[in-house]
């Protein structure tokens, strides 16, 4: 077990020990009544009940977001546990000037994409092929691995959807995602993605054209009120 491992049994041993007992449940119903801001400065303070709370919040929509951009479940869940272990070791580096969702998508936006660009480095394998000129190329074998669930109407159209995004590129992907999927703002996702925001509203439209044209016959995509 490495370190980081270690680290994860200890937070969910923690957390199970902070379940609350019934004199607590008025005070832990209490907490879940703040915003994300005012419980984050609670966990910064030592109210390791806070963190939970963010973690019982966020856990779901977070999970979404990696899953849309990723594709992988067994990516999701490991990235999902490495950003909330980011949070808890990183409390004191946040600053309430900044919303905490921003801030949370912009840990878990910078390591999906870093295990997105890991990932198409390990998609390519160099064959030591010799061509006429004895000239060695590299040939790309396709991640093949996912494969959803098809049983029910909804999982099958899931399927569509994911494949769809999967195939547009990278840049366009997560801005769509953050936006259509997660519904924050042009301002958070600005923010999130240190682009400017004629950069993210340009991005979101080219990305929507791209999705509707893949996903004309399946889903189709919201419009901007």
């Amino acid at each position: 077990m490495n370190i980081q491992q270690k680290e994860r049994v200890v937070l969910r041993r923690e957390a199970l020990q902070r379940l609350p007992s019934e004199e607590n449940k008025a005070r832990y119903e209490e907490l879940q009544r703040l915003s994300d801001e005012d419980l984050m400065a609670l966990f910064q303070a030592g109210t390791v009940e806070a963190f939970d709370i963010l973690v019982s919040r966020y856990k779901d929509p977070l999970a979404n977001y990696l899953y849309r951009f990723l594709g992988d479940p067994k990516e999701v869940e490991d990235l999902l546990q490495e950003t909330f272990m980011r949070v808890y070791r990183n409390r004191h580096s946040y600053r309430r000037i900044a919303k905490f969702s921003t801030w949370l998508y912009t840990i878990a936006g910078n390591l999906a994409r870093s295990e997105y660009r890991k990932r198409k480095r390990r998609r390519v394998y160099s064959l030591q092929s010799v061509n006429r000129d004895e000239e060695e190329y590299e040939v790309e074998i396709p991640d093949e691995t996912f494969a959803p669930d098809r049983h029910t109407e909804s999982t099958i159209q899931d399927r569509y959807i994911q494949e769809a995004l999967k195939q547009i590129p990278e840049e366009f992907r997560e801005v769509v995602v953050l936006r259509d999927v997660q519904q924050l703002s042009y301002e958070e996702i600005a923010e999130i993605t240190g682009l400017p925001m004629g950069t993210v509203k340009s991005r979101i439209n080219r990305g929507r054209t791209k999705l509707q044209a893949l996903l004309k016959d399946v889903y189709p995509m919201p419009e901007e009120s």
